[in-house]
């Protein structure tokens, strides 16, 4: 008991310095907003393209203008494995060291997240208005939290509360094996791009994956299809096309699916969101009945599934809320400080 409340007195003498950035960084996009004092919030989110920077430091430079005050700290999320204070971005050339950007950018404090991660801090912070639901099943006070999101990639973390403090749980669960389950996938799947020699979660349930779904379906019934984005196939079913609706609908089955294994896995009875910059482009060719018969059609536990409420995350402003009042209070979020924290915790 004594090495708990130890643990804890050194995650109570870490804060973070006003102004904070915050920053989200993905495969294609920068977000980046200042929280210039406690209890403020956030400034409107500035953007920039990931892949017209050499790396962090760089991109938050191009916003210097923007900010009336040097930021003291940084809070930045990125999509890619975590190791302590350094992260590799799955989908983009850039390596994050926090205490060189520390250091490049003259910071006294700052903290990098999985982007997942944060995705998980933000659940608390999501206004209602940001929120799509998908069925009926009402939103329960407690239990285990789950957000999952295909982007650039695909990403995915939960988040437990104990005793009254947030513990976010990153995962790398796009890059498990993802199969075929009925007639129409099998028929599908053999067609599929593979990357890297396998057919993963990301590979398929992504802005790329929809594009490879996209063509493999015209490949099964011998069918020529021009290669195209994810963004023209979206265009296109928003338009009217069959072909692109088909497969749109066909994509949301799977999200359906993966996602009602990946709530029975981690028994998420707090409710699964679902994020991502292609899902709210695409709720207007969601059937909620159909998602919510598959995300539920997991016999013999398909009774535990109906228990579980989906929704959709319609804004990304979420992220740097849940960021922000991590800035704020510190305190109330379960996490290895004094090994994350670029600047040792006084």
């Amino acid at each position: 008991m004594a090495i708990v409340y130890l643990r804890r007195d050194a995650e109570l003498r870490l804060h973070f310095p006003f102004p904070v950035l915050l920053c989200d960084i993905g495969g294609t996009n920068v977000r980046a907003c200042a929280a210039r004092a406690l209890g403020e919030a956030p400034s409107a989110a500035l953007h920039t393209q990931t892949h017209d920077h050499r790396g962090l430091a760089e991109a938050l430079r191009s916003f210097d203008a923007n900010w009336p005050q040097p930021p003291r700290s940084l809070i930045v999320c990125a999509a890619g494995p975590l190791e302590g204070r350094r992260l590799k971005l799955t989908n983009a050339e850039w390596t994050i060291d926090g205490p060189l950007i520390a250091d490049a950018l003259k910071l006294d404090q700052g903290l990098l997240l999985n982007d997942f991660e944060a995705q998980a801090l933000s659940l608390p912070a999501l206004r209602p208005e940001w929120i799509h639901e998908i069925g009926a099943v009402p939103m329960p006070r407690g239990g285990l939290r789950l957000v999952l999101g295909p982007g650039t990639g695909l990403g995915a973390a939960a988040l437990a509360e104990i005793d009254g403090r947030h513990l976010p749980l990153a995962t790398e669960i796009g890059h498990t094996d993802l199969g075929p389950a009925n007639a129409e996938e099998e028929a599908v799947w053999p067609y599929l791009e593979r990357v890297e020699g396998r057919v993963t979660a990301e590979s398929v349930i992504s802005g790329p994956g929809l594009v490879r779904l996209h063509m493999a379906r015209a490949a099964a019934r011998r069918v020529s299809a021009e290669p195209v984005d994810g963004v023209a196939i979206v265009d296109r079913a928003l338009s009217g096309s069959a072909e692109d609706i088909e497969s749109v609908r066909l994509f949301w089955r799977i999200v359906a699916r993966f996602s009602g294994d990946l709530a029975l896995a981690f028994l998420a009875t707090g409710g699964l969101s679902l994020s991502g910059g292609i899902l709210p482009r695409i709720c207007d060719l969601l059937d909620p009945a159909e998602f919510r018969r598959i995300f539920e059609a997991k016999a013999p536990l398909d009774h535990v599934a109906r228990a579980i409420p989906t929704r959709v995350i319609m804004r990304g402003e979420g992220v740097l809320a849940g960021m922000a009042a991590l800035a704020a209070n510190p305190e109330s979020y379960i996490m290895d400080y004094r090994a994350r924290a670029w600047r040792p915790p006084r």
